[in-house]
């Protein structure tokens, strides 16, 4: 089974952006291809910081992550090659639009005096990022069980070649953003 928003894309968004824009070909409207979730910890925290936040972030998406690890060593941040500094997850498919339509439903208006997310925080090639100062946004987190508050960056990465397309196929999706 297709989830609600894979089937809104395909029987209402994918035609409204084609007549909008006037594409020529299907393949041209823009769709998400990815959905990357990052959570970056200190290098300088205890060790079980980064067990948490894998935790967290399992939770979360549904998928166990990958840690990240540091490519050089930087002295001035106590940073040694190698040295595990965050933890990653990629969705794709049908979990990536059952965690977009978590995060526009009920993540985002659960996160206080929440106006809409800023339409400036494209990249130039079509892909939104968006950084949320804690995890306990997400109704899967359990406010008993965290030690440590995290922060976490989700990028939406979609076919748009450029922002203004991108924005409109975000906001046709049901992302809310801010009013300018």
């Amino acid at each position: 089974m297709k989830p609600r928003l894979q089937e809104k894309y395909e029987k209402e968004v994918r035609p409204a952006l084609f007549q909008k824009r006037g594409y020529k070909n299907i393949h041209q409207v823009p769709k998400m291809e990815k959905i990357v979730v990052n959570m970056g910890v200190s290098a300088s925290l205890e060790k079980g910081a980064l067990e948490d936040a894998a935790k967290d972030l399992s939770m979360i998406t549904g998928r166990k992550p990958v840690i990240s690890k540091a490519r050089k060593s930087i002295a001035n941040f106590k940073l040694r090659e190698g040295q595990a500094i965050g933890c990653r997850v990629t969705l794709r498919r049908e979990v990536m639009y059952e965690f977009f339509d978590r995060l526009v439903a009920a993540t985002l208006p659960r996160i206080r005096d929440f106006r809409g997310v800023s339409p400036r925080s494209f990249d130039g090639r079509g892909n939104y990022s968006l950084g949320l100062a804690e995890q306990t946004v997400f109704p899967e987190i359990e406010l008993d069980k965290i030690k440590r508050t995290q922060g976490m960056d989700i990028t939406i990465v979609t076919s748009a070649p450029t922002n203004a397309e991108a924005l409109d196929f975000l906001k046709m999706m049901g992302m809310p953003f801010a009013e300018k």
